[in-house]
């Protein structure tokens, strides 16, 4: 019998940061000291009155049939009540879809709008998934990049000329994954007039991580005059409230959209787990002190994380203004070499550095940018000491590469 996986399936690799976290897991596994900065995971407990409102919900024996598929009503009425006090959003519940994590809402918004050659703006660098997600749906990418000396944002500008008959949306992250960047409201206001000028073009905006951000401006896009009807706003819980494994996320969107993520939500997964959403519950209407004592935890940490980059020679990064990740240029690496073995790429440098620094991280060409890597700094500080003092050393003994075996 031969094997053939279908062409969409073949065509998409597999999530670097799962890849990175796996390979991180095998060394670990043969006893090695590996530090894993790799995953874009909160190193805290979900907080407790989280926590005690799921084993609430179990002991009340009420919430073991199947939740509607948008998510319960309750919940769905608490997170349009948050964006009109918070993001200044005027969704209602009937706006609001509750997915699996965002990543499958992010998947059930592309799959409802987008057709074979439709084309999505995707600003880069990117997460991971926007770009596959888009091709699974046999739709097109067109990646348009920022610069480090910009913060890594893309312009207004850069929009407007890669807008094309066959554009549909445009998705990014504010703060972005992976750069940490985040749009200022006047930026975001000119990204939303080259919106306003297309009739049919949407925006899809993942705010995953607004509750971690460093500037004390959190704008939704959504919330500029004429953006309500063009944008989906993807969110989620697990960021700011230390709840990935909980799997919650959710989007806001004008009702057809929200109708047809339903739609196709419904014949992939149906609902979101019931704990899962009474624990969410907890978490959106409940007290915020813990999220805030988790980001002060953030911002020491990057201050500590910039600080120790800047201290190894032949590394460029910006600073970060959210999320909890550095994107730092690697580029003056490439073509260096040890003796034996020759860095081509930052795929080469990572698993280098996985190998003899046994730190784990992730290479940018995922992310759409090959001469940067990510790290991520949800790591306690002593980890992150560790791991930057490996970095700076294992990269020190990298030189031009004279006659050495190509790794």
């Amino acid at each position: 019998m031969t094997h053939h996986l279908s062409r969409r399936i073949e065509s998409i690799e597999e999530s670097a940061t799962l890849a990175m976290a796996s390979k991180a897991r095998e060394y670990k596994a043969k006893g090695i000291d590996v530090i894993n900065l790799s995953l874009g995971e909160p190193d805290f407990k979900t907080p407790a009155h989280i926590c005690e409102a799921a084993k609430k919900a179990i002991d009340e024996g009420k919430y073991f049939a199947y939740p509607p598929v948008a998510g319960y009503q309750d919940l769905r009425e608490a997170i349009a009540a948050k964006y009109q006090k918070e993001n200044r959003v005027p969704y209602r519940a009937e706006n609001i879809v509750v997915s699996n994590g965002a990543k499958q809402s992010i998947a059930n918004v592309i799959f409802a709008l987008i057709n074979p050659g439709d084309e999505v703006i995707v600003f880069s660098p990117y997460w991971v998934s926007y770009d596959a997600i888009i091709r699974l749906a046999e739709g097109t990418p067109v990646i348009v990049s920022g610069t480090l000396e910009n913060d890594f944002k893309v312009s207004a500008k850069q929009l407007e000329q890669a807008i094309t008959p066959k554009t549909k949306a445009v998705i990014f992250s504010s703060p972005c994954n992976p750069t940490g960047s985040v749009f200022s409201r006047a930026e975001l206001q000119a990204i939303a007039d080259v919106v306003l000028h297309h009739p049919n073009l949407l925006v899809i905006a993942d705010e995953i991580y607004e509750h971690i951000n460093f500037t004390g401006d959190q704008t939704s896009i959504g919330s500029l005059p004429g953006m309500f009807e063009r944008t989906i706003t993807v969110n989620g819980f697990a960021k700011g409230y230390a709840m990935t494994g909980w799997r919650v996320g959710y989007i806001g969107a004008p009702k057809w959209i929200a109708d047809g993520a339903i739609k196709m939500q419904g014949q992939l997964t149906s609902a979101n787990c019931s704990i899962a959403q009474r624990a969410a519950l907890a978490a959106i209407a409940g007290d915020i002190t813990p999220t805030q004592k988790m980001v002060d935890e953030y911002r020491k940490r990057r201050e500590l994380v910039y600080k120790l980059l800047k201290e190894i020679p032949g590394v460029k990064a910006n600073y970060p203004q959210g999320a909890f990740y550095f994107f730092p240029d690697i580029s003056h690496f490439i073509g260096k070499s040890d003796g034996s073995y020759t860095i081509q790429n930052g795929d080469d440098l990572c698993l280098y550095l996985l190998d003899k620094a046994h730190v784990s991280l992730v290479p940018g060409g995922a992310f759409g940018d090959p001469n940067c890597i990510r790290i991520s700094y949800a790591a306690s500080e002593k980890d992150l000491v560790e791991a930057l003092r490996r970095l700076k050393e294992v990269l020190a003994g990298l030189k031009q590469a004279d006659h050495a075996i190509v790794g």
